[in-house]
């Protein structure tokens, strides 16, 4: 079956199904949903409004046998930092969309009357529309279990929870995986822009058929040489093992860890949090240490956390989110920041931007830093609610630091930065500043080579060859998130001489073309140039690309470093 574009307009509540673009055709994940919004989606419109435009789009690979090929990418406007915005997710629906033949997902327009609310239901001939009722209101948990009853346990659900529905900035989009759990498009607000939509959920029909794939024996052999990369890398296996919480303590070592809102490198509790002691506790609870987050993923970072009596807590335990809610809020108890992490995925709120947020709060004194069983009920009880306070700490931490009058406010493009600190690796720095999306950990994730020495070595307190480092893996990242494939890859593709070119064997023998690697290099520039271009005909500049001004002027310890890399050399950035 040929990929298609399902085409959703919720203004007239109408469906149709296109051919694809030419220029599209060789598109797929962020390249396609970016080069979507920039040719449909008016740069300066609300976020929230008719005029901008929700994409989904499985990557290149996605729907085939190719190991961690599960990812499904989503953009928009951002209602967080009005940029361009695409995240990704694991989960069942990118496979099962490609399956179907959908090449994007287009949803555009919005109800003339803002009462009822809609469910999408995609199969291969279109896409329908129907009211929805029943699930309104419902937590995501609710919705997944709801919706297995009503369409069978195998149907594939992207849905938002109440965050969503009330709009809140710091609101996502959650995909079903395949133990009905929670995986997220977590940043920049995507979730409120499908809320303004009024669209609850998206369910997708399951199907036997399969991706075309024109050259299967070459596809079975770069298929094998890829896993076989991904499977043997060290780094891999340490998140295996541990899952990517097993960087605390590496962040901590290295000084690297915001504390309390910024205002440290280290956390004096970090080894309750640590990659080592959540492991321990998984085994000593029945949990499960290692779990895919979609099928076909042979790293298995993901891991299924219990509680003390054995019951499902949370799964897809990040290092992200528990640094936040750990270290950045001062807590050292696994079981708070589990729970915290169960109630942001109900309520469908990236458990980044959120738990920055907390921190800010807690430095206006909102609540006490170290104040797990607080946190939790606010989360509970205001943020689910949408009281003024939990309206405040849902729409992010940009808005609490202007809520509260808080002058330490970790944001760039107003995306709360996520857990590394750019005073003490400097490379992130240059991708928190430069980044299309708002800070964003993932756009060019220099972490590898400043700290892990994967890809090399570049010293993270040096000023020298950041920019240099964070565009290649910008441009990298682009073309990786075009494929539909997990970033984790990264670690083996830059270690192993054998992974990229067996990617690029994977794409060619899916679609029966020749790329070499000038051309992927190439797509990742493009995709970043086609995002830039949006950003400044929003009105962003290059003042934009900056860090908060308390990183020059606070050092922080252990090494008692400032953010001192010039403006003219985070512009030096676009220079490709």
């Amino acid at each position: 079956m040929a990929d298609r574009i399902f085409r959703v307009n919720m203004s007239d509540l109408s469906a149709k199904v296109e051919s694809v673009p030419e220029g599209w055709m060789g598109l797929g994940g962020r390249g396609l949903t970016s080069t979507i919004v920039a040719a449909e989606v008016k740069p300066t419109c609300h976020p929230l409004g008719k005029n901008n435009k929700l994409v989904f789009a499985p990557g290149l690979l996605s729907g085939t046998p190719a190991a961690n090929s599960g990812r499904l990418s989503c953009g928009a406007k951002s209602p967080l930092t009005g940029t361009i915005k695409e995240a990704n997710a694991g989960g069942t629906s990118a496979q099962m969309l490609a399956k179907l033949g959908v090449k994007a997902l287009i949803i555009e327009g919005k109800p003339a009357d803002d009462s009822k609310w809609y469910s999408l239901h995609v199969n291969a001939d279109g896409a329908t529309i129907k009211e929805e009722t029943e699930v309104v209101g419902m937590g995501n948990f609710a919705v997944v279990q709801t919706l297995n009853q009503r369409l069978g346990d195998k149907v594939g659900v992207i849905t938002i929870g109440p965050a969503g529905e009330m709009k809140m900035l710091g609101a996502n989009i959650s995909i079903k995986d395949p133990d009905s759990h929670m995986r997220s498009h977590g940043r920049g607000g995507l979730g409120a822009v499908m809320g303004s939509k009024r669209i609850k959920f998206i369910s997708v029909e399951p199907t036997d058929q399969k991706v075309a794939i024109a050259n299967p024996d070459a596809f079975k052999a770069a298929n094998r040489t890829f896993a076989k990369a991904l499977v043997d890398n060290p780094i891999s296996k340490a998140l295996g093992q541990y899952g990517t919480n097993v960087l605390v303590n590496i962040i901590n070592e290295s000084g690297g860890l915001p504390t309390k809102n910024f205002t440290a490198g280290q956390f004096e509790g970090h080894e309750a949090v640590s990659g080592e002691t959540m492991y321990d506790t998984i085994v000593a609870r029945g949990g499960k240490p290692r779990h895919n987050c979609h099928p076909g993923c042979v790293i298995q970072c993901s891991q299924i956390y219990a509680d003390a009596k054995g019951q499902y807590k949370t799964s897809g335990f990040e290092y992200e989110t528990i640094w936040a809610l750990g270290a950045d809020c001062g807590i050292d108890n696994l079981d708070y920041v589990a729970e915290a992490d169960n109630v942001m995925d109900d309520l469908g709120l990236d458990s980044i931007e959120i738990p920055v947020a907390f921190g800010v709060a807690m430095e206006a004194g909102v609540l006490k830093f170290g104040d797990g069983a607080e946190l939790c009920r606010i989360l509970k009880e205001d943020v689910a609610k949408g009281t003024p306070l939990g309206r405040i700490i849902g729409n992010g931490a940009g808005f609490v630091g202007k809520a509260f009058g808080v002058t330490r406010v970790p944001v760039v493009k107003n995306q709360a930065i996520p857990a590394y600190d750019p005073r003490a690796i400097k490379g992130i720095g240059i991708t928190y500043a430069t980044s299309t999306q708002g800070a964003d950990h993932t756009m060019g994730y220099t972490i590898a080579t400043n700290i892990l020495g994967v890809g090399g070595k570049v010293d993270p307190l040096s000023k020298e060859g950041q920019v240099e480092l964070s565009r290649n893996l910008q441009i990298a990242t682009a073309a990786i998130d075009s494929t539909g494939m997990c970033l984790f890859i990264a670690f083996a593709a830059l270690d192993d001489a054998t992974c990229l070119p067996a990617l690029i064997d994977l794409i060619n023998a899916r679609y029966g073309i020749n790329l070499v690697a000038n051309d992927v290099t190439n797509l990742g520039m493009t995709i970043l140039k086609t995002e830039r271009a949006f950003n400044l005909a929003a009105g962003f500049t290059n003042k934009d690309d900056r860090l908060p001004e308390f990183f020059s002027e606070e050092p922080i310890a252990p090494h008692n470093v400032v953010w001192d890399i010039t403006d003219e050399a985070i512009d030096s950035f676009w220079n490709f």
